[in-house]
């Protein structure tokens, strides 16, 4: 029988048709990501890979995106979402007409020798806690951003359902509901449980609930096995652990590419086209991402990344981001079949920022070569083979260094002297130079450290305005940047400089909205900002720390807490006006701030209250 997609009736949801609030759980494997709203509707989901079209868009577009749901009494009602303990499967109970049930949603995680089996599969447990409900299952796949017509086709096993993608592999949803209540979207009675496996490619063989289930408890035991493996700070330890499941949901199992958010086109700010496609792996998120798994005592994670970076850029001109299997152009296209979040369309694929030019990135690859190779739980069979790279990224930082470029902030047409990039080109020289010293190689070590010192000299000299009291965003500027809140932390200035305490004061007269850190306040090639992103207060939170303003430090960071999701989870930007999260979620970025701002909260903490010993 072939079904053809109908308009289902979405009148029921007339009142909020262009509202959307990101209080979504994310779950997800390494090889998929998906995020699921407390509707039990699955909202986005891209197939086969993180950065392949959409096949669940509703995110972007209520009626058009295509979702995943289950309704009772033919509406969709709101459930309560929570994370089963440590770990990245999500629990949805719902209560309606006196019944109540339940909706579990994973990505198969199983653990396997010293690694997983990490299908490109999601599934999903629907069961009943107390009486009978009569549900609904719509399941509406729009593959193709919504572009390509789907249809559903029952197979003669009577439990299949096939929507093909523009590729040879099928997409298939397994159940053990009879398959005419989903092709005619008619309820039945939820008296036992059922499962749902929605799957990508060709299977070996076909799920039972018994398998299921089992997949389910070896799933719940995987994470829980990783997530005690991390090293815990004593503040905010809770936070830091779900920050760090987040983060392990960004990382590629098959390449080690770390993409830095899950969606495309979530906007920095409603009504504006600051829209961009975020399913990339940004070698500057990914280092950022790297460190904090690393703190963590995850190290795979960076050893995978180390590989991935060797990959794209060995023999390669460097860029600032990559597809996640290495790809290089990455052109943006508008989509106006979508109306866009909240109907604020400008949806975009692809990235222009793989054309520009961003003098930071050799600092941040520097500082993660570094720290991976200093750490002595890591084996290098060979760690010379890491040394071309490393002289490759320092003699590229030191061309860069007098260079105007696009910046951190990826200004698509303001070229300038920014202070940060010119800090981390400053970073990639000194650390390279003890790098080299490492790997004997004495006289280019000699060479960068004199570069570096001279470099140095320039950032302090012409980055900070006396005047105005604070390090400017670009040399012998007039503007802040919250980029410069970390030059600390990159070892170019103590934290207690008066010239970084009269920064941090100023910036927060200048920079601060109703509690939040903006980036900066100049206007660039889309006009003002108005939101505040994310990972700059947290960038706050850990300077105040490090100036010795460590309970205004605790007090900031806790009221930061208030701003995740339900689920403690992040988005890019906060509207300082309503507290609203917006821009692409869940963000690596955000996630890294926090778990950094709470170590180094921690850390103090033990120092200030005596517990740097054992039994403390």
């Amino acid at each position: 029988m072939i079904n053809t997609f109908k308009d289902f009736s979405y009148s029921i949801e007339a009142s909020n048709a262009k509202t959307h609030i990101l209080n979504h759980g994310a779950i997800g494997n390494g090889r998929v990501l998906a995020l699921i709203s407390p509707t039990s509707a699955i909202e986005w989901l891209c197939l086969p890979n993180f950065d392949s079209p959409s096949v669940f868009g509703r995110i972007l577009d209520i009626e058009k995106g295509g979702t995943f749901r289950f309704l009772s009494g033919y509406q969709e009602i709101p459930g309560k979402s929570t994370y089963i303990t440590n770990t990245n499967v999500l629990s949805t109970t719902f209560k309606d007409n006196n019944c109540i049930w339940e909706v579990i949603d994973f990505a198969p995680r199983i653990p396997q020798g010293l690694g997983v089996e990490a299908p490109i599969e999601i599934v999903r447990l629907i069961r009943p806690i107390k009486g009978q409900p009569r549900i609904l299952v719509d399941f509406n796949p729009c593959p193709n951003y919504g572009r390509t017509p789907a249809k559903l086709i029952q197979t003669t096993n009577g439990i299949e359902v096939l929507a093909f993608l523009a590729s040879d592999a099928p997409l298939s949803l397994i159940t053990d509901v009879p398959i005419p209540y989903l092709l005619n979207k008619q309820e039945f009675i939820l008296n036992k449980a059922y499962f749902f496996s929605f799957y990508y490619g060709y299977r070996r063989e076909i799920p039972t609930l018994t398998s299921i289930s089992h997949s389910l408890e070896l799933t719940i035991e995987g994470w829980r096995v990783w997530a005690k493996t991390c090293a815990l700070p004593i503040f905010a330890s809770a936070e830091v652990l779900r920050s760090a499941l987040c983060l392990k949901l960004h990382v590629n199992h098959d390449t080690g590419a770390i993409i830095a958010a899950a969606t495309t086109s979530i906007p920095e700010a409603l009504n504006t086209p600051r829209t961009w496609d975020y399913r990339y792996c940004w070698l500057r998120d990914a280092a950022f991402v790297v460190e904090a798994l690393r703190r963590l005592s995850h190290l795979s994670e960076g050893e995978s990344f180390i590989t991935y970076l060797r990959n794209v850029t060995e023999s390669k001109n460097l860029q600032p981001v990559y597809s996640i299997h290495g790809g290089e152009t990455l052109p943006e296209e508008f989509l106006p079949n979508l109306d866009g979040f909240c109907g604020n369309g400008y949806v975009r694929i692809g990235n222009a920022a793989y054309t520009q030019k961003q003098n930071d990135l050799m600092g941040e690859l520097i500082l993660c070569l570094e720290t991976l190779l200093n750490d002595p739980r890591i084996v290098y069979e060979n760690p010379e083979e890491l040394f071309p790279l490393i002289e490759r990224l320092v003699e590229d930082a030191i061309m860069a260094a007098p260079t105007p470029d696009t910046g951190i902030w990826e200004f698509r047409s303001m070229l300038r002297h920014y202070t940060f990039s010119r800090a981390m080109c400053w970073v990639a020289i000194e650390r390279g130079a003890i790098l080299a010293r490492r790997f004997t190689r004495n006289n280019l070590a000699e060479r960068w450290e004199k570069i570096a010192a001279s470099e140095k000299q320039i950032i302090l000299e012409r980055g900070y305005n006396s005047k105005l009291g604070f390090f400017t965003q670009v040399l012998d500027g007039e503007f802040p940047d919250a980029a410069n809140l970390l030059l600390p932390t990159l070892g170019i200035i103590p934290a207690t400089d008066p010239r970084f305490v009269k920064t941090v004061e100023n910036y927060e007269k200048l920079l601060v909205e109703n509690g939040l850190m903006l980036r900066y306040r100049n206007v660039d090639d889309f006009g003002s900002t108005t939101n505040a992103f994310t990972i700059c207060s947290f960038w706050w939170v850990e300077a105040l720390a490090l100036m010795g303003e460590l309970e205004k430090a605790i007090e900031i960071f806790q009221k930061l807490l208030t701003y995740a999701n339900p689920l403690g989870l992040f988005s890019e930007d906060i509207d300082p006006n309503n507290g609203t999260l917006l821009g692409n979620f869940p963000q690596a970025y955000t996630h890294v701030g926090l778990i950094n701002a709470a170590m180094t909260i921690s850390q103090l903490l033990e120092v200030k209250t005596g517990k740097i010993r054992a039994w403390s």
